[in-house]
């Protein structure tokens, strides 16, 4: 189970195209925890721009806990990055009730191409100098930004969307490369925000484009008697490169469907379900559906 990371930004967000519940509440997100420590899960994941999860976090207590979390956009008129990015850890580190984070993660890659880029690499860098942050990262929405930075800079930790669909991150080469070059892999995404988990006749028509993918799909799990839940954990789980999958859930009873799928699935073959089209793959650009 260590391979698994929580996911929170439903602790502070109401997130998640299958969420029909809203925001994780104070009682609720204290089960999840609990169900962590239980089964061994011992990263979460979060990012300052989630909401006031990272608040929530902290009045759950963190103790023996890995915390990765993200930084978000360097504001236009910033006029000290190294400042900013020093004051944004330290608040983050009061929020959470911690004095160090395993990961500390860029949330806008591009920035690190721009002209501020050198500065705001060695404003992260001098963190985990200092010893508040262990491993310094990025995480992205296509590989192809992987590309332009990496090239330029040393970085321990990328984390990507990677699932059943979206598998640029292996098809691009990537996942070899990353894990060749001593950088810890963590993939997100794994449910595609929970609309792979969505039966076919309750997609939303805004992803009828898709309709034949929906339907091999649904037609795999039925042939093989499989649940998406126990596909979708076991498509990155497949893949040793991926040191940590990071797993969301709106519940602690679905989060406990999770960790038992998880410790059970033994899928080796896959169906050929993979699209690159970033309008379907990057949730980001479902509003333009």
């Amino acid at each position: 189970m260590s391979r698994l990371a929580l996911g929170t930004v439903q602790f502070g967000l109401s997130y998640g195209i299958a969420n029909k519940t809203g925001k994780v509440n104070a009682k609720e997100s204290n089960r999840m925890i609990k169900l962590c420590r239980g089964n061994n899960i011992d990263m979460l994941d979060t990012a300052i721009a989630y909401g006031d999860s990272e608040k929530h976090l902290g009045e759950l207590g963190l103790n023996n806990f890995k915390i990765v979390t993200k930084l978000p956009s360097v504001p236009s008129n910033c006029k000290d990055i190294k400042k900013w990015v020093e004051n944004q850890l330290q608040d983050s580190l009061l929020r959470l009730g911690v004095s160090s984070v395993y990961g500390f993660l860029l949330h806008s890659s591009e920035q690190l191409l721009g002209r501020n880029g050198v500065i705001l690499y060695n404003a992260i860098q001098s963190l985990k100098d200092s010893g508040k942050v262990e491993k310094i990262g990025v995480s992205i929405y296509s590989p192809n930004e992987l590309d332009k930075f990496i090239p330029l800079y040393e970085f321990d930790l990328i984390q990507a969307p990677f699932n059943i669909v979206d598998r640029r991150l292996l098809n691009t080469g990537w996942l070899d490369r990353l894990k060749n070059n001593g950088i810890e892999i963590h993939a997100r995404s794994v449910f595609l925000q929970g609309l792979l988990l969505i039966e076919h006749v309750d997609i939303p028509i805004k992803f009828s484009p898709w309709n034949d993918l929906w339907i091999k799909w649904q037609k795999w799990l039925t042939d093989y008697d499989i649940s998406a839940l126990e596909a979708c954990l076991a498509y990155p789980m497949s893949f040793s490169q991926i040191d940590r999958v990071v797993i969301g859930a709106d519940s602690a009873r679905q989060l406990e469907q999770i960790l038992n799928i998880a410790k059970t699935t033994s899928i080796v073959h896959f169906p050929e379900v993979s699209n690159n089209n970033e309008t379907l793959i990057n949730p980001s650009n479902w509003v333009n559906l």
